[in-house]
């Protein structure tokens, strides 16, 4: 997810960041970034910024309460700090024979400034001062940003100004933005770029709200929306549409993103990945024109791609269940497997007691019944020791787009007919996921025989002729029964 990513970098301050919706739940972070989590960090950071204004007017022995609220601190610096830094600029140009620690009128506030007592390093000692002099005015900037929740006396105006006039990017969902587009035409809210990420799985009309939650100023100049970024791979889901009518004949699975791309706009295609290792990446590496490796992925510098999976010959591998036919529907479409259920609760426990993290393993599964029932049956069987504890996640292949983990167990469930993975894109997703380890589970004879699905069950069922002759083979006689 980008406001994950974002999350990670110092791109920019956590306090221009703002997710609405549900999804802030799925963030990996402790921090809020909810309009309510937003408020409360504000708060609590004009409380801090203002101690500080506080603790820099004692140490400059100004009496008065100048950290009581922003506006007194406004003052302070204005009456204050300002005019003492203007007259130590105009120090250290008049007083040459005096040092910059001497003058410099921060002094107490900064008791560990590194300033140098060699008299030639005069100009490295004005540079830290102007350093210490930059932090002062980042306090009291932040300060001026933290006046409006004095000014405003309840949570939602305070929640309406962030998003408003401090936050500088917004995430949110395209079904947020229907649900809450009239309110934010009523708030003014104004933004020239968009970003849309998983474009490909969006339907045609909802890509077009987000850009519609603005009223331009004049009418005669149209939208202020400057950019449009869609963000997607046509070669993975698209969208759900549940009328097959619908679907077919109308095309509504069809989204902006792959329109466009079928119409031949110009688009840039990445043709370098670097998530999965080069052999997993063999297993859908077909479905694209040109799709190689970045170098640090084909020169093998990358550490965690330069070794093995312990416990497990290879790093992708699929395995048969058998030509038994243990597929059930408990209610029409709910489709199980209990044996591929067994396998992979087995295969889970053997990799947590190899010492695999849970938050490194995912389990997919092509049915939402099968991810029910995987649910029950690994929660069943790691009783025995808690400790084990749950995988990352227990999901459904369409659901986990644009997601990704370490390793993966895949649950293909069927055992009488391919199902909704001969579409070619689900597949795509669902061998795309594995960065490091892909270990799928499904009747071999069944899904090899699909013409659709041959380029990755050609390099899978050769990996499993492999594996099979590796195994020893035994004899057991009777008397050792």
């Amino acid at each position: 997810m980008i406001s994950g990513s974002l999350l990670k970098t110092s791109i920019l301050a956590n306090r221009h960041l703002l997710r609405l919706g549900q999804g802030e739940k799925a963030l990996a972070t402790e921090k809020s970034f909810s309009k309510v989590g937003r408020v409360n960090h504000m708060l609590q950071k004009r409380l801090d910024r203002l101690s500080e204004v506080a603790a820099l007017a004692k140490s400059l022995n100004v009496a008065g309460d100048h950290g009581y609220t922003c506006e007194t601190a406004d003052l302070f610096f204005k009456h204050t700090v300002r005019l003492r830094w203007e007259k130590f600029l105009d120090s250290i140009k008049r007083e040459k024979d005096k040092g910059v620690q001497e003058l410099f009128p921060f002094g107490q506030f900064f008791p560990d400034a590194p300033f140098s007592q060699d008299e030639s390093a005069r100009e490295l000692n004005v540079k830290i001062a102007s350093d210490c002099y930059d932090y002062i005015l980042g306090v009291f900037k932040e300060v001026e940003e933290c006046r409006a929740m004095e000014l405003l006396r309840n949570n939602k105006d305070r929640g309406d100004y962030l998003l408003c006039k401090q936050a500088r990017i917004i995430a949110m969902t395209c079904t947020h933005a229907a649900m809450r587009r009239d309110e934010f035409i009523r708030l003014g809210l104004r933004y020239d770029s968009l970003v849309m990420e998983e474009a490909g799985q969006v339907l045609e009309i909802e890509t077009l709200i987000p850009m519609l939650l603005q009223k331009p100023d004049n009418p005669s100049s149209g939208s202020p929306l400057k950019r449009v970024v869609l963000v997607g791979d046509h070669n993975q889901l698209p969208p759900i549409v549940k009328n097959p009518a619908l679907q077919k004949y109308a095309r509504m699975s069809q989204s902006l993103f792959s329109r466009l791309i079928r119409l031949g706009n110009p688009a840039i295609c990445l043709d370098k990945q670097g998530r999965a290792r080069p052999e997993l990446a063999d297993l859908y590496r077909w479905r694209y024109d040109k799709l190689e490796d970045l170098g640090m992925l084909a020169d093998g510098s990358a550490a965690a791609y330069k070794l093995g999976n312990p416990g497990f010959v290879h790093d992708f591998q699929l395995i048969d269940v058998g030509n038994l036919d243990t597929e059930s529907a408990p209610v029409p479409f709910f489709y199980q497997n209990i044996v591929e259920a067994e396998y992979i609760a087995a295969l889970y426990q053997y990799m947590r007691l190899l010492g695999y993290q849970a938050e490194k393993i995912t389990v997919l599964t092509t049915y939402n019944g099968q991810k029910h029932l995987l649910k029950d049956v690994i929660s069943a069987r790691i009783q025995w020791n808690p400790s084990i504890g749950m995988p990352s996640k227990i999901s459904t292949v369409d659901k986990y787009q644009g997601r990704q983990n370490d390793y993966v167990l895949l649950s293909l469930v069927r055992t009488r007919n391919v199902g909704h993975i001969r579409d070619v894109r689900r597949l795509v997703v669902a061998l795309s996921r594995a960065r490091l380890g892909l270990y799928m589970f499904c009747r071999k004879e069944l899904f090899e025989s699909c013409l659709e699905l041959a380029p990755a069950f050609k390099l899978l069922s050769a990996r499993f002729e492999d594996s099979t002759r590796r195994i020893p083979r035994f004899t057991i006689s009777a008397s050792h029964r």
